[in-house]
């Protein structure tokens, strides 16, 4: 009877989870229950919406008046400079603009494999471009006020 009885019990525990499924179920279908009365809610808000409405178009107005003006490159980062001895072992004797002077001396920096592994913020200049920077390792901040000295 022992055995009976602890069979009973384990046959009831199996039946509690079941029974606890269905009352989740009926859980689910009173969330749409509550979506109802949000939309009423919303409803009573739409004048507010309108309201604001209003306002939008004038700011459209403003925003199609600025892109209007056309940016114009500075004339200063595109007049053609000589490149000093120096920096000519590295990017060529040829004048350029001062953006085309930076974005060489990045090829050659990727090229040759001079940024510092660990901060990759860092150059680590060569026998060439020590004669530029003047120092075995500079930052890239530091490169451009570095490169204007060797500019004319």
């Amino acid at each position: 009877m022992a055995t009976a009885k602890k069979a009973a019990k384990k046959t009831a525990v199996k039946k509690a989870p079941a029974k606890k499924a269905a009352v989740k179920k009926p859980a689910a279908k009173k969330a749409p229950a509550k979506k109802a009365p949000a939309k009423k809610v919303a409803a009573k808000k739409a004048p507010a919406k309108k309201a604001v409405a209003k306002k939008a178009p004038a700011k459209k107005v403003a925003a199609k008046k600025a892109p209007a003006k056309k940016r114009t490159p500075n004339a200063a980062f595109m007049k053609p400079l000589t490149p000093s001895g120096a920096l000519a072992a590295v990017i060529g004797s040829s004048p350029m603009p001062r953006t085309e002077v930076v974005s060489k001396l990045w090829v050659y920096i990727k090229k040759h494999n001079l940024q510092d592994k660990v901060n990759k913020r860092n150059i680590n200049a060569d026998d060439k471009l020590k004669a530029v920077f003047g120092k075995a390792q500079v930052t890239m901040f530091e490169l451009a006020s570095l490169i204007g000295k060797h500019l004319s």
